[in-house]
């Protein structure tokens, strides 16, 4: 009590990062709110005690400063620039053309368009904002590069040319083609990192995911495609396979994984088959990280599939409350291992 007056009051500030706690009272307060010519604030004795917010912690090596995002198509570039914002870190999105979702632009703090042959546009993008941290995330159709007439319908810049003409490389298979795009960005100090560095809550953990279990006809199936589809994926070749009876129905290859899948249903009329997802032997967490989410599971109910088996803390799952309610309705049974 002070003065015998009036009851103490604690009252709570906030001045930037600190929260102060002090005590006055209930008279201060009729003081200050009602009578502010009044210059005498009577308080306790109550002492201040700061205590400091806590600070989000980065993955290590991160900056606290703008990362930027070269967006592809799903919904995987949509997490991530979800989980920056709620860590606190600005996003710099450059989004391909005709892969990336427009909802990027309301998501993020800057945001571009770059065709897919525009490798000079989005270096001076980064550059443009200090962006020295880049992730990839979301698929790039890569049959646009076989289209006829590419370079008219590409129209690349002279950085891109130069890329894909003067850069040695042993071949044009992912690996090949977008580890040299990450050396390209490093010659103007622009570096990548995993996405999943600061969201590997995305990566599916092991387990059987849904209520219904595989059979023993379909474990026998998994064992067989997981072995081919690993093979595949040493080769860089692709990341899935389609399997029945031990025998292969699909390899996917440059069509992707959901194209794959329907053909494997276009060959296998009967359905019930298996569809495994792994990642390469040499995975490069920075990309091509292996997907899946509705659109997987809404493609194998079209073609006729019945299991889909995942490499566990090694496969993206996307929207997972999701996908795996709406692999329940379909009865699709998902296994992570």
């Amino acid at each position: 009590m002070v003065g015998n007056a009036h009851p103490t009051f604690l009252c709570k500030a906030a001045a930037g990062s600190w929260n102060i706690l002090c005590g006055c009272t209930g008279a201060g307060l009729l003081l200050v709110c009602s009578a502010a010519k009044i210059p005498v604030i009577h308080e306790t004795n109550m002492p201040i005690q700061l205590q400091q917010q806590p600070e989000t912690i980065l993955p290590a090596g991160w900056k606290r400063e703008p990362v930027g995002l070269l967006a592809g198509s799903g919904r995987f570039p949509i997490a991530f620039a979800e989980k920056a914002r709620k860590v606190g870190l600005p996003v710099v999105c450059v989004g391909i053309s005709y892969e990336a979702d427009p909802e990027l632009a309301k998501m993020v703090d800057s945001f571009y368009w770059a065709g897919i042959a525009k490798i000079g546009r989005v270096i001076r993008c980064f550059r443009r904002e200090n962006v020295s941290q880049v992730v990839m995330a979301g698929k790039v159709q890569k049959v646009r590069l076989f289209a006829p007439f590419r370079w008219l319908r590409l129209l690349p810049d002279w950085r891109t040319i130069s890329f894909w003409f003067r850069r040695q490389r042993r071949d044009n298979k992912d690996d090949s083609l977008l580890l040299g795009l990450i050396n390209e960005f490093a010659m103007d100090g622009i570096h990548f990192r995993s996405a999943l560095e600061l969201c590997p809550e995305l990566l599916v953990k092991s387990g059987t995911l849904t209520k219904r279990t595989p059979s023993t006809a379909e474990e026998r199936d998994i064992e067989f495609g997981w072995e081919i589809a690993k093979e595949m994926g040493r080769l860089d070749v692709g990341q899935s396979v389609a399997v029945r009876e031990r025998s292969v129905l699909a390899v996917e290859a440059i069509e992707g994984t959901d194209r794959a899948i329907l053909r494997a249903g276009e060959l296998c009329s009967r359905g019930g088959f298996t569809v495994v997802k792994v990642a390469k032997p040499q995975q490069d967490m920075r990309f091509d990280v292996p997907t899946v989410g509705c659109t997987t599971i809404e493609s194998m109910h079209k073609a006729g599939a019945r299991v889909l088996a995942i490499e566990a803390s090694k496969t993206i799952l996307i929207d997972e409350a999701q996908t795996i309610a709406l692999a329940e309705h379909y009865g699709i049974c998902i296994v992570a291992r």
